[in-house]
């Protein structure tokens, strides 16, 4: 069996220190003070107990206080130093991870999202983008402060004693060993919690949109019951996240007393013997020093465990951000003057299974094509694939002779625009809607208006009406004809609409879709189950499909002359 490959995470870590190397330095210079700082404070405690001792150490006690000032000196330093650099540091570096991430979700196919899950998603820049602030940013600085201090500790007991030292380090290599290897239990917990995040967040998500579902088939038992199996889930893995977390603090505390009692028994029994050269100050100044060493063996191998806990939540990210990614072309300036030409297009969501086979059509440019067929005979199919939205066909599609394969997605889509069924409208202004909150002028605006029929609207409301949460506060005609709006605004030379007035009533329908033929100049590729006569009257080309094929075409007339497969699709719906 192949090995799974692992994701490229580098791109995704370096939107951290992206212009943020001035906040580094300066956090790495408080360290260097601090750790300073501290060994300065350490040796003054030393000196200073062996001055009340009696032992001449060639320090004054006005000396010793002088330095002891500038220590405290260094200290509000290094808080100054922190103020501004770190805390910047990590926001700064956590928006620019963010902002990349939706970037490289920004790159993914129009038809990418029916076969993912959002909730993957919507977890990994919310409970995860925090998990990797709090477990891999923040860790960055602690990381580097305790073991500069923890070098720094040891440079300082080898002065004091290199035999103590080396007895230290040889006491200390066993707890550390075992604490280091915990590391692994604590990232392979912070990925499980990951996912359980994601699996209750899709089940909350999906509770709430299908609401209404749930009470009408009185399904309230049912949901609140998979939604508690989700909750015991998430409990279970934050627990399991937990008690991996109290497992590698268990063993950097017993590592720390087994290193702290040892060194301790052995540094009072040398200065017993009395010809270790060794006073009782250097002996608790080494305990305090030890307590720098040791303090390091417990938090490194945690912040360790955090950051590795957190690289694994990045390449989870990475790993599904590289799916359904479209191969960008070489065309970037592509026409439609002629036509789209579909030869031979053969297409399988599942292997030996296709749902479109060896279509060809050509539909000339400007012209209005209506698209009808049973359920399930490939008419959505054939839309998505106009829209780019797999490479994975046989056969050629083609605008003006450039294979939509070869058509950058930017150059596409400024030139294919989409009208669905389900119209997607934000909770924002109705102008704000239709621009999609970009700036247009107020000429085009109003032309969109007034072609897709919301002049109504906006007269009844006004242009800064709030829509709602996905178009609540609008009727079905009301965010179809904001689709249109959208696309008229765009002035894309195609137009695709599947769907769109399915779930509208008859009258409504009648209105978007007349709406639709009304737009001259654009070609209009239309999938609609409606076979109302005076429509399909105004359609330059009407194409009937039949399981994944082109069973008929032609205008209307010419298809209830031939009394064909479209004859009997429209006998059937009268």
């Amino acid at each position: 069996m192949a090995r799974k490959a692992t994701p490229d995470i580098r791109p995704f870590t370096r939107q951290f220190y992206r212009g943020t190397k001035r906040y580094i330095a300066l956090g790495f210079l408080q360290t260097i003070i601090m750790t300073a700082a501290n060994l300065l404070i350490s040796w003054l405690l030393q000196q200073m107990i062996d001055l009340a001792n009696g032992v001449d150490t060639g320090y004054t006690l006005r000396t010793l206080v002088l330095l002891a000032c500038v220590s405290l000196g260094m200290i509000l330093i290094c808080y100054v130093l922190e103020h501004l650099g770190r805390p910047r540091f990590i926001s700064q570096g956590m928006a620019q991870y963010r902002d990349y991430a939706y970037q490289r979700l920004s790159k993914k196919s129009i038809a990418a999202f029916s076969g993912e899950n959002t909730s993957t998603y919507i977890s990994a820049l919310a409970n995860d983008a925090s998990a990797i602030e709090n477990g891999y940013l923040a860790s960055t600085f602690l990381i580097v402060d305790q073991a500069v201090l923890c070098v720094g500790a040891l440079v300082m007991m080898c002065m004091y004693s290199p035999l103590l030292t080396g007895l230290s380090i040889a006491i200390a290599l066993l707890p550390l060993a075992a604490s280091l290897v915990s590391g692994g239990l604590v990232a392979s917990a912070e990925t499980r919690l990951s996912d359980a995040n994601e699996r209750y967040t899709a089940t909350v998500r999906d509770s709430l949109a299908g609401f209404p579902v749930i009470k009408a088939f009185r399904a309230e038992k049912e949901m609140l019951s998979l939604y508690s199996r989700q909750v015991q889930s998430l409990a279970g893995a934050v627990c399991h996240r937990r008690r991996m977390g109290v497992i590698v603090e268990m063993l950097s505390t017993v590592s720390g007393v087994v290193l702290q009692f040892g060194i301790s028994l052995i540094g009072v029994y040398l200065v017993l013997r009395g010809n270790s050269g060794l006073t009782g100050g250097m002996v608790l100044v080494f305990i305090q020093l030890l307590n720098y060493v040791i303090q390091p063996l417990g938090v490194i191998p945690q912040e360790l465990a955090k950051r590795k806990a957190g690289k694994a939540l990045i390449a989870k990210l990475a790993d599904a951000l590289d799916k359904s990614v479209r191969e960008e072309g070489s065309v970037t300036t592509p026409t439609l003057t002629e036509g789209i030409t579909v030869e031979n297009l053969t297409f399988c969501y599942e292997e030996g299974k296709p749902a479109l086979k060896d279509v060809s059509l050509h539909i000339p440019a400007g012209r209005s094509v209506a698209i009808v067929g049973a359920s399930g005979c490939g008419k959505s199919t054939l839309l998505n694939l106009l829209m780019g939205s797999s490479p994975e066909y046989e056969g050629a599609i083609r605008y003006d002779g450039n294979d939509v394969r070869d058509i950058r997605s930017e150059a596409l889509y400024d030139m294919v625009g989409l009208i669905a069924q389900n119209v997607f409208i934000f909770n924002a202004s109705i102008r704000d809607n239709i621009t999609m909150f970009r700036d247009f002028p107020g000429e085009a605006i109003d032309r969109a208006v007034a072609l897709s029929g919301l002049q109504a609207l906006i007269d009844q409301r006004g242009e800064d009406y709030l829509c709602g949460e996905n178009g609540s506060g609008l009727s079905g005609g009301e965010k179809q004809r904001i689709a249109i709006a959208r696309s008229l605004l765009r002035a894309t030379p195609c137009l695709l609409v599947d769907e769109a007035t399915a779930a509208l009533d008859a009258a409504t329908a009648h209105q978007v879709s007349s709406a639709i033929l009304d737009l001259e100049g654009l070609t209009r590729i239309v999938v609609t189950h409606s076979l109302e006569e005076a429509l399909l009257r105004r359609y330059d080309m009407i194409l009937a499909m039949k399981a994944g094929q082109v069973a008929e075409t032609g205008s209307f007339d010419e298809l209830m002359a031939r009394k064909g497969y479209f004859y009997s699709l429209y006998t059937i719906a009268q």
